[in-house]
């Protein structure tokens, strides 16, 4: 496994694993982060998987950067450089409703992609996603990557507020928005599932290395599973 590190703040040191976002490191990255929180344990206060690096932070007050990377570098050497290495894990299913009421930008994908409202569902619900990333908010997960026909830019203006629950799509990345908050995404639907409580173990739905396949229902289903129009 190719890597090198830089210090990135007073307690923190990013791994770095490539250049680009690619779906051949994120099995790499997930099975790093797996085994530097399962053998370093409370040495690290945080490791946060990224596109292309690992973000770790240490406490300071009871370690040093030099004896921390004495021990991460034969760990992460030791590790199989197979791209083929899959960790165990499960589609998680997540239904949509795919609807302009609660994906605005719906109809403006389909005309910018030459294709029919049902075709967009059809073909973004066709596929599992991989999670790349968390970040932005709480359990934001950057999934990837979308057909390309649907690829679409961000919003010029973003959104003051996205309701919690919808499912958008930027350039060739699609996401769900865990919390109501400002947002720049395509909005093409809302899932009625809650995708972070605070209160549950994990918190976050989704998480880094775990693959997402949406399902296509219709209004009567959403509500069904606790959906709302309004927030």
């Amino acid at each position: 496994m190719h890597w090198r590190y830089d210090i990135t703040g007073v307690d923190t040191v990013t791994l770095h694993f490539g250049e680009r976002i690619e779906l051949a490191l994120v099995n790499p990255i997930q099975q790093a982060a797996q085994a530097l929180r399962q053998q370093l344990g409370a040495r690290l206060l945080d490791v946060v998987p990224s596109y292309t690096s690992i973000m770790l932070r240490y406490n300071l007050l009871k370690d040093d950067l030099a004896s921390l990377m004495a021990d991460v570098a034969p760990l992460l050497n030791n590790l199989s450089t197979s791209t083929n290495s899959q960790l165990a894990t499960n589609i998680i299913e997540i239904p949509i409703w795919y609807d302009a009421k609660v994906g605005p930008d719906l109809p403006r994908i389909a005309e910018l992609a030459g294709i029919t409202e049902q075709q967009v569902i059809e073909l973004h619900s066709s596929q599992p996603y991989q999670v790349f990333a968390i970040g932005f908010a709480p359990g934001f997960a950057y999934l990837g990557e979308v057909p390309e026909q649907l690829a679409a830019p961000r919003l010029a203006t973003p959104r003051i507020k996205v309701p919690a629950g919808s499912l958008g799509i930027a350039d060739t990345q699609t996401a769900l928005y865990p919390l109501a908050s400002p947002g720049g995404w395509n909005l093409i639907g809302r899932t009625p599932l809650t995708l972070f409580d605070p209160k549950r173990e994990p918190a976050s739905l989704l998480n880094a290395g775990q693959q997402v396949k949406f399902r296509a229902i219709n209004f009567a289903e959403y509500q069904a599973l606790g959906g709302q129009l309004d927030d």
